[in-house]
């Protein structure tokens, strides 16, 4: 499941970034970069912690979650400041109000990343527990990268900016196959599914679609344009 999660990532990004970064046509802020390099060093750092885990090798398991630890943090950071760059960006581009609305996307992702990493270091001592949450963390951010093959082979042509906010409902939905996936895995293995499957499932498309009519609130828009302001 942690290699599904990384070539998800390589692939989903692959069109729109690491192509187009290889071919140097690609031109985006420093916040932008150091962000994907942050969110794409997890995948590969959640790759590594499986398969030390898996491999009965939990002391450096252990020992390298406190880099993870840090590596989440920083995530959570600059996931939230590309949310403010992609509002400047909207702003800049006469769309404030398309922007404002579809920040809410990017920064409810990364919040229920970071509140179910913590959940998940509450639970290190509940392997089974802990290893569910982890991978409910990277499943639910996967959605970004999905996103990328909608627009690149499903999105009409239009003028640049942000999406519309249902348009990432779809993504979303794609990405959480994978917890399904894992769900099949327990069911057939232990006869069950795992709690942690079952609600962080559903509390991951909660926030996915709630994120639609939410958007359109003239309380978000207050909030998000606030911070848009201290942004400029």
């Amino acid at each position: 499941m942690a290699l599904a999660c990384a070539a998800t990532a390589f692939l989903g990004f692959a069109p729109t970034y690491f192509v187009p970064l290889a071919q140097r046509t690609f031109s985006a802020s420093p916040v932008i970069h150091f962000h994907g390099l942050l969110f794409f060093t997890w995948s590969l750092y959640f790759v590594i912690q499986t398969w030390l885990a898996a491999s009965g090798r939990v002391v450096n398991h252990r020992a390298l979650g406190i880099a993870g630890v840090s590596l989440a943090t920083a995530m959570t950071i600059f996931g939230f400041l590309a949310s403010v760059h992609v509002m400047q960006h909207a702003a800049a581009l006469g769309q404030k109000d398309a922007g404002i609305g579809f920040s809410i996307v990017p920064m409810s992702g990364i919040a229920f990343f970071a509140v179910v990493f913590v959940l998940a270091i509450m639970n290190t001592r509940k392997p089974e527990v802990h290893k569910r949450l982890m991978l409910l963390a990277a499943v639910s951010i996967l959605d970004a990268a999905i996103a990328r093959w909608f627009l690149t082979f499903l999105a009409p042509p239009g003028p640049p900016g942000p999406p519309p906010v249902p348009a990432t409902i779809a993504p979303a939905v794609v990405a959480s196959l994978l917890l399904v996936v894992a769900m099949v895995r327990d069911w057939r293995a232990d006869g069950r599914v795992h709690p942690v499957y079952i609600y962080g499932t559903l509390a991951l498309l909660a926030v996915k679609f709630l994120n639609w009519p939410i958007s359109e609130t003239a309380a978000w828009h207050e909030f998000a344009g606030g911070i848009l302001a201290l942004a400029q």
